[in-house]
């Protein structure tokens, strides 16, 4: 079983301050704080990064200069869960917003005070789905709102989901923060001239006030976390902060590698280069974990228990341990992956079987095993003084976790900023 450990409050005093859009469950968040649980493999040792070994697979990474004053989203179970993890690191539930912030903008717009002030990073990762390869890929022409209900008009709108981006580069026009850091699925990139639109958009922030790089595809396996999963990650630099040495480089054509705010990988997975170690994969982040008739841990013991719909299907394969696991989705019950397949159903992980574990799916712990999620993240919860009745069931439990960034990609970005800070800024 997963141990659980206490948490120290985070010491906020003289750190770099970071307002969170579409924050979700906070995988961003995070892993822009560090401080959290991770498998000890999800880091290369040659990297300075463990504060604390916990046990023989798991390790508490350092804290970075980062600290979240300010998160928002739409959905209740994404506040509720972000709430009860980042309350252990000292952050009020007031810090996060349950709304749009299409609404959020607009009523500063009218003259009210709606963000902190000083705030050096944004972060967002601007709804996906209407981007991705596998939904409908709508993107610009998303039939739903800014609170994801479908819209009855057809004309184009600036308030449509897809569009969605528009509004984080408002809040970046109102806040004014040094860097800003926006991610979205791989697939925005096939679409047209999608990606250059939103780079042009991102750059027009504060009347042109922002070099925004190249984006980049970062594959999260690279980075120490098992699982299929590939990014289109922005970086946007204010420029009347940059040191002038700072401003002609990233202002270069060819943008000089110790400039470079993307991180480079620790893992071999896409790549092979000298020095990087193997990739995690589920068996790891796995060991340990008892099945959920055995446990108390209620993100483990309540899953998915649609039936095998057949391998026509999504959703219907077999997760393999010695591998990474697949994109964790933000599905519904019949389209979460198994854990394991009856020998009927073409299963191949025999020792398991033979010892009688039973055909499932997996379970939201597993699933956010897969997303780097600390093993003391509580996803499934009841509802306050009863032992019955949810307050985050297994179904939202899947959708926020399929939603999220990965924490250990975050930190490897959050690291990699760090580290260029006092490089960049006067």
């Amino acid at each position: 079983m997963l141990p659980l450990f206490p948490y120290e409050a985070v010491d906020s005093k003289n750190k770099l301050r970071v307002l969170s859009l579409f924050s979700g469950c906070g995988g961003m968040d995070i892993g822009f704080e560090g401080g959290f649980i991770c498998h000890r493999k999800s880091i290369n040792p040659k990297n300075d990064w463990i504060e604390e070994t916990l046990n023989t697979n798991w390790v508490r990474l350092k804290e970075t200069n980062f600290t979240t004053v300010f998160a928002n989203d739409i959905l209740e179970e994404a506040k509720s869960t972000w709430s009860s993890y980042m309350s252990k690191r000292g952050h009020s539930s007031d810090l996060y917003r349950l709304e749009s912030i299409v609404d959020i903008v607009k009523r500063h717009q009218h003259g009210f005070d709606e963000f902190p002030e000083n705030i050096d990073v944004v972060t967002g990762g601007f709804p996906c789905q209407d981007f991705s390869v596998a939904g409908k890929r709508k993107g610009f022409d998303s039939n739903k709102d800014h609170n994801g209900k479908l819209r009855m008009e057809n004309a184009p709108s600036e308030e449509t989901r897809g569009k969605l981006y528009f509004w984080m580069k408002q809040v970046i026009d109102i806040t004014k923060p040094k860097i800003f850091i926006a991610e979205n699925v791989k697939g925005l990139v096939n679409l047209g001239d999608v990606k250059n639109i939103i780079q042009k958009d991102f750059a027009s922030a504060d009347d042109n006030g922002y070099i925004v790089l190249t984006p980049q595809v970062l594959h999260a396996a690279d980075f120490g976390v098992p699982e299929s999963r590939e990014r289109v990650i922005f970086i946007g630099i204010r420029k009347d902060v940059l040191r002038p040495e700072a401003l002609k480089a990233l202002e270069n054509e060819v943008l000089p590698p110790k400039y470079n705010p993307y991180p480079s990988p620790t893992h071999a997975y896409s790549n092979d280069y000298k020095g990087l170690v193997e990739p995690v994969v589920c068996g790891d982040v796995f060991q340990g974990l008892l099945e959920p008739d055995f446990t108390s841990d209620l993100s483990q013991k309540y899953y998915s228990k649609a039936k095998y719909m057949g391998n026509h299907c999504q959703g219907q394969k077999e997760i393999s341990l010695n591998k990474i696991g697949p994109t964790i989705r933000s599905e519904h019950h019949g389209n979460i992956e198994f854990r394991r397949l009856s020998l009927e159903h073409g299963g191949l992980i025999e020792q398991e079987l033979s010892a009688g574990l039973p055909e499932r799916r997996l379970t939201p712990r597993e699933c956010a095993l897969i997303q780097t999620f600390p093993p003391d993240y509580s996803f499934v919860r009841y509802k306050p003084y009863s032992k019955s009745k949810f307050c985050v069931s297994s179904s939202k439990a899947y959708k926020v976790i399929g939603n999220a960034v990965p924490p250990i990609l975050a930190y490897n970005i959050a690291m990699r900023i760090q580290t260029l800070w006092n490089l960049y800024f006067k």
